[in-house]
């Protein structure tokens, strides 16, 4: 019921021009999100109760005077295979209105519907999982944390994202990944992978590796890390990338930031947003508000390559005022400017998230 309500409100807030064609598409995208959530849990044993979470959303962005709607469900599945094994697993159904172009009028639809990935975690040792299947490379902090639309706090990601990704965000392939040293002031995690090559249309990868380490600080709530990237195909290519996480204790704010570079490019962005907690703890009226400050910048050294920045040097401020309802619900505003040599351009954005959770059958 939920899930319908949800719906409904997001066809009212859609332009009359295309209401009638989501309404005729609802059915297929419904289908599309139980037949993924069925396959995955027939994978499950009696004894597990595996999960079922994700979200569902409607945005809409209006880039240099042009509006674009999304409608939007990222369903989720966890898999619990006796006490060793998980299988994780996430898609996106996507609705992509888009301005038609030349002058004329309406909107051109765009439908999309994919796994993001498909992974196997067998817990080998306590400081070691071993992880086989489609999963994100472990590059930066933004492609394995932070994609989830119902996660981040804006909207679209940073201009640097897709660098040490691999063109496709996804890798196919093995990975080993685990807490190398955990102590009480102190611990490092690590991350290792090599992916094959794929041409296939829902596992598309490149033939890469790489590798991410941290060290988290509990006390200070700090989290640093460097991450390693490499092409291995067509010609071949090296990724950097350095990230910091700050969480100040007591206070509410939270500082995200990292850059990356590549053989053509490189950049940096830096988030913070703050939820003040002051009045009445994070539950209170003015708890839930959270303003977004983000800065980003991106540098091109060449036009070879076919890397994913902008091609040319670009700057951008975004700023965003969030507000966390009860139920996992949010709405998402945010206002960008974008300097280029190319064109200077506003970015307004704006939707509503509903994350969701629960066991896909009771335990027994």
């Amino acid at each position: 019921m939920i899930v319908a309500s949800f719906g409904n409100v997001l066809l009212m807030l859609m332009p009359k021009q295309f209401s009638f064609a989501a309404q005729r598409l609802a059915p297929i995208r419904l289908s599309l999100f139980l037949l993924a959530a069925f396959i995955v849990c027939r994978c499950s044993v009696a004894q597990n109760t595996p999960l079922l979470s994700g979200g569902i959303g409607f945005f809409t962005n209006t880039f240099d005077g042009a509006t674009s709607y999304y409608p939007i469900i990222g369903p989720l599945a966890a898999v619990p295979l006796g006490k060793r094994v998980l299988i994780e697993s996430r898609a996106t159904l996507l609705e992509d209105f888009i301005p038609k172009g030349g002058g004329q009028e309406g909107y051109d639809h765009i439908h999309f519907v994919a796994l993001t990935y498909l992974q196997a975690d067998f817990i080998a040792a306590p400081h070691l999982t071993v992880v086989g299947g489609s999963f994100l490379p472990p590059f930066g902090t933004y492609n394995e944390r932070l994609t989830p639309f119902w996660i981040a706090n804006f909207q679209d990601g940073p201009l640097i994202s897709g660098l040490g990704t691999m063109h496709t965000g996804t890798s196919l392939g093995g990975q080993l990944r685990g807490s190398a040293v955990s102590r009480r002031k102190y611990s490092i995690d690590y991350a290792a992978y090599f992916s094959a090559r794929s041409d296939n249309e829902q596992f598309n990868a490149a033939r890469s590796s790489g590798g991410r380490v941290s060290l988290y600080l509990p006390e200070q709530r700090l989290e640093v890390g460097t991450s390693y990237g490499r092409l291995l195909q067509g010609t071949h290519e090296n990724f950097f990338g350095v990230h910091v996480w700050w969480e100040p204790e007591n206070t509410g704010l939270r500082l995200r930031s990292e850059w990356a570079g590549g053989a053509h490019g490189n950049g940096y962005w830096i988030e913070a947003d703050y939820r003040p907690m002051q009045f009445g703890g994070y539950n209170s009226w003015i708890g839930r508000f959270e303003p977004l400050f983000r800065m980003q910048q991106t540098f091109k050294t060449d036009n070879h390559g076919g890397d994913p920045l902008p091609g040319v040097n670009t700057q951008r401020a975004d700023f965003g005022l969030d507000y966390n309802f009860p139920h996992n619900t949010r709405i998402l505003t945010s206002y960008s400017r974008q300097f280029s040599s190319a064109k200077d351009v506003n970015i307004w954005e704006t939707g509503v998230t509903y994350r969701f959770l629960f066991p896909a059958w009771k335990g027994r």
